[in-house]
């Protein structure tokens, strides 16, 4: 299995905590995009299960398109939902939320701005994979928090340990591979080698 991150949007290039808003990609995300789909299409997936917001489903695409398949859109791997974080940079949230912001940046799983926390979001996610796998390569396209808290329970970890995982970067993918005991963590926030950005 391998989770990848969307690519980059303008929210995220201003530094704009991004939970449900629904931004696209800007021209680094699509770029991003179209370098991961020429890396990951030649791992032969046999489905590309995505994310229903825009910027999941504008990475996914071209990876879908390049490996012959129609990508799978689940709102179950959307990203967490940060409620009246959203949209606010980290220095506004840590103004106006500071005891939120504090726990968060410790490592706890806070429910930030009442939205939910990264263990619920976990366990969407996990549903909506489950559900997909078979023998053959999956490809996850979802969001960082709900990408590191799908890895956190495929791989069986403790939750106060998930955030140790660190986000994935934009365009970039985690590879899982199943073995007798479980999923085993087999490359991390991997980025296509530098000739792949080039269109």
């Amino acid at each position: 299995m391998v989770v990848v991150r969307h690519g980059q949007t303008a929210w995220n290039a201003a530094g704009r905590f991004q939970g449900r808003s629904d931004e696209p990609l800007d021209d680094v995300g699509a770029v991003q995009a179209q370098a991961a789909a020429r890396k990951l299409s030649r791992l032969g997936p046999h489905a590309v299960l995505t994310s229903d917001s825009t910027r999941a489903r504008q990475t996914a695409d071209p990876l879908a398109v390049a490996a012959g398949l129609t990508p799978v859109p689940d709102p179950r791997l959307r990203e967490v939902d940060i409620g009246a974080w959203e949209g606010l940079t980290r220095a506004e949230v840590q103004a106006r939320f500071p005891e939120e912001y504090a726990g968060w940046r410790q490592g706890r799983d806070v429910r930030r701005g009442g939205g939910e926390t990264l263990r619920e979001a976990g366990e969407r996610a996990e549903s909506a994979v489950r559900e997909r796998l078979q023998d053959g390569t999956l490809v996850v396209v979802t969001h960082a928090g709900t990408g590191t808290a799908l890895l956190g329970r495929m791989l069986r970890l403790a939750p106060e340990t998930w955030r140790s995982l660190a986000g994935l970067s934009h365009g970039r993918w985690s590879v899982l591979e199943e073995a007798s005991y479980g999923w085993r963590l087999e490359q991390h926030n991997v980025r296509p080698p530098r000739g792949f950005l080039a269109p």
